[in-house]
């Protein structure tokens, strides 16, 4: 399976007054994988997704040829970084007309009619647009199960443990619509409160971060998530499922050799 050409990252978080609440934590670390990847700065635009949101796009880095590492044009993987620009319960139908309009774009990439009707396209004698072969999504959230900071790549079917925003996003994004599309999610660790009831935890999340746990996000995973995304592209192109390599189990430790016992020499009488 070849791998993808254009990767579209979306952050899901809160916007204006929580924009640096834990539950925010997503857009955080995308503006630190922005950095990392040397793309230009984010700006507003409605280039997909029908809304204003922040959105930065441009060819990942490359090597020049006097060795430094910066943004080019011919080679590496398009990407297309965007924060949601909603409310997080409500995020899955902006993620959803994002992919969708990122389809249509591939399309007319490729000499497609520009119609955006599947049946004016059948029509046609053309294939519909249902996955995107060159096309890619990762999503990029909150988890309160992991430590701060933790990053974790996960299969797109992989249970939503009750964050609202990937709730609304598979409702909004159905596998069965796009059944070979290559989906992942990203998940940046926030902790989680001792109490577990609903109201402890929604307090917690929507709390303003500290200075130490944002510069944990904002400074200390630009690589780590560098590293996760080409992992997440490496698995792509394999046909892999997404997700973390599994652990190595520990060594046994070592057991000292055993010297073979050598008898006494006796001396004859």
């Amino acid at each position: 399976m070849a791998g993808v050409s254009h990767v579209l990252i979306l952050s899901l978080g809160n916007p204006g007054a929580y924009i640096n609440t834990l539950h925010s934590a997503g857009h955080i670390a995308l503006e630190a994988l922005r950095r990392e990847l040397m793309l230009p700065p984010f700006a507003k635009s409605r280039m997909l997704g029908g809304k204003m949101a922040l959105t930065t796009t441009s060819v990942g880095p490359v090597t020049t040829t006097e060795g430094r590492t910066g943004t080019g044009t011919g080679t590496g993987t398009q990407y297309t970084m965007m924060q949601s620009p909603t409310l997080m319960n409500v995020s899955g139908p902006w993620v959803a007309r994002v992919w969708r309009d990122a389809l249509h774009s591939q399309k007319l990439d490729r000499g497609g009619s520009g119609s955006n009707s599947s049946s004016s396209r059948l029509d046609a004698g053309e294939a519909p647009i249902t996955d995107g072969d060159q096309l890619g999504l990762i999503l990029v959230h909150d988890d309160l199960e992991e430590a701060m900071g933790v990053l974790k790549s996960r299969p797109w079917a992989r249970s939503h443990r009750g964050h609202n925003g990937l709730k609304s996003t598979n409702t909004s994004l159905l596998r069965n619509e796009f059944p070979n599309a290559r989906w992942a999610k990203l998940s940046v660790g926030i902790g989680r409160p001792d109490a577990r009831d609903k109201s402890s935890v929604a307090d917690f999340v929507l709390r303003q971060m500290t200075a130490d746990e944002r510069a944990t996000l904002e400074d200390g995973l630009g690589a780590g998530l560098l590293a996760t995304i080409q992992r997440i592209q490496a698995q792509w192109a394999a046909g892999q499922e997404v997700g973390d390599p599994p652990l190595k189990p520990p060594k046994p430790p070592k057991q000292p050799k055993s010297r073979p016992q050598t008898r006494p020499q006796t001396r004859p009488a």
